[in-house]
């Protein structure tokens, strides 16, 4: 393991850190709030402790799939050990587990949160949470690996902290693929603010949703969420929503001239078919919950995009739709966005090969001397990569079984057990029962929490990341 060059990328991402906690340092200079005082304080020591840790150490040019895996999973744990400081500091959030949740809730662009209240906490602290869910949504390495020379160890980098079964080069160099990324992330981000304050939405408030709309987070910053907006905001942060549920690869395609092959994405085609399918079972199910059938299906369109791309806002109290609706939200919580979307979830692309799997599986048993594969967006799927989806899928239900076992013990219904396993694993940020719109995390002891931060870092990242860190194997020789 070269543990140098894996403490070098570290302290760049603190480093980088430092630089964010300016931001709202500024915002609490705007409002004259004395909080924001913590962030410059931290802002500086971070900048610091993340110079001498790239220069402390000359690091050897090895560098293997192990070393990437280890520089992601732990990169993120030290960001989020580092982003609780302020809020712990300035006792806006004085238990340092409630912190930690709520910035890893916030990175992870899980958008649950432990707070009560958010509108009578400071807006440089709001800022903060939201702006968490920006810089988690596309990835703080890829962000890093954009603003780095060109290096051979950036694809295995980039390949441990993007979402979805595969990741390749949009152009020949790494680096020029991070900051096309990030180019396309941060001019819809600004549509995106741009679009809510026309709508009516304070220019405080376009920010922060905008932010967490972007991450596909969840963060609102009023009381009452995004109930508090105009129905154009609200059918604004419906269309952003599905936006950036979307792969980005398909908007590089899309502002290089090839719209025809970004239409054509298979991904896309099933995305927007489960969406338009779940909005119509649940208008249906749900028509006379409401006072008109508009506002019913407003509900419904809302409530899948925010569910589907796991970005976790709200406009109504689905609680008391009924069952039927509730398990298709249950479902919409599993599938997730797009491959290499700011969305968490299953993924998309990784539904559609295990149903291909599945289905050559069943041929092959009636024809067995046949020679099927599974194809995918037109192409040929490599096996490796199908046993890989096969694999993640067997991990991922494990890993629910377990947590849902571990937070059994607070003894809560199994709709809030179930979903507040399903929700900071998927990085949703909304659940059922007591943890629904009108809920929050606050009702579970410290254990749990610790438990749920765990499962928010390891679905953000992926499962095998979080996994890797904490194997010997790792650690003792380069892979």
């Amino acid at each position: 393991m070269n543990i140098k060059r894996v403490t070098k990328y570290i302290g760049s991402m603190i480093t980088l850190e430092g630089i964010c906690m300016f931001l709202p340092f500024i915002v609490s200079l705007l409002y004259k709030e004395e909080t924001g005082f913590y962030f410059f304080i931290f802002a500086i020591t971070l900048i610091v402790i993340g110079e001498i840790l790239k220069k402390l150490f000359k690091a050897d040019e090895r560098f293997y799939s192990a070393e990437g895996f280890v520089t992601v999973a732990l990169g993120w744990v030290v960001l989020s050990i580092m982003g609780a400081l302020p809020f712990y500091f300035s006792k806006v959030i004085p238990n340092y587990i409630d912190a930690l949740f709520e910035v890893v809730s916030g990175f992870s662009t899980t958008g649950a949160t432990i707070l009560n209240d958010v509108s009578v906490i400071p807006k440089c602290m709001n800022f903060w949470r939201s702006f968490t869910h920006f810089v988690g949504g596309m990835g703080v390495l890829v962000l890093v690996l954009a603003l780095l020379p060109t290096q051979s160890e950036n694809m295995l980098i980039m390949k441990a902290e993007s979402p979805g079964p595969q990741v390749g080069k949009l152009v020949p160099k790494v680096s020029d693929t991070a900051k096309t990324l990030y180019l396309i992330y941060i001019f819809l981000t600004l549509v995106t603010i741009i679009s809510y304050k026309i709508s009516g939405m304070p220019l405080y408030d376009s920010i922060c949703i905008g932010f967490g709309t972007a991450g596909t987070g969840g963060f609102v910053v009023t009381k009452g969420g995004c109930a508090d907006y105009s129905l154009l905001s609200q059918t604004l942060i419906t269309l952003f929503m599905l936006v950036f549920g979307v792969n980005f690869n398909l908007y590089y395609l899309v502002t290089i001239g090839k719209i025809k092959d970004a239409v054509k994405s298979e991904e896309l085609k099933v995305y927007l078919l489960i969406i338009l399918i779940s909005i119509g079972l649940i208008f249906v199910n749900i028509f006379d919950v409401y006072a008109s059938k508009e506002l019913s299906f407003h509900n419904a369109c809302f409530q899948v995009a925010s569910i589907i791309t796991t970005t976790g806002y709200a406009v109504c109290d689905y609680t008391i739709w009924p069952m039927f609706s509730r398990c298709i939200l249950v479902f919409l919580m599993i599938v997730g966005g797009c491959a290499g979307s700011t969305g968490g979830g299953f993924k998309v692309s990784r539904l559609i090969i295990n149903f291909k799997a599945c289905i050559n599986e069943i041929y092959l048993q009636l024809h067995p001397n046949s020679v099927r594969v599974v194809k995918f967006e037109g192409k040929h799927v490599n096996s490796t990569i199908v046993h890989s989806v096969f694999a993640y899928t067997l991990i991922y239900i494990i890993i629910i079984i377990g947590g849902i076992l571990l937070i059994s013990f607070e003894n809560f219904d199994f709709e809030t057990t179930f979903s507040s396993v399903i929700e900071t694993f998927n990085n949703i940020g909304l659940g059922l029962s007591k943890i629904g719109p009108n809920g929050n995390f606050s009702i579970f002891n410290a254990k749990s929490k610790l438990v749920f931060i765990i499962l928010m870092l390891t679905g953000r990242l992926e499962i095998f990341p979080m996994i890797l860190l904490f194997s010997r194997n790792t650690w003792k020789r380069s892979i």
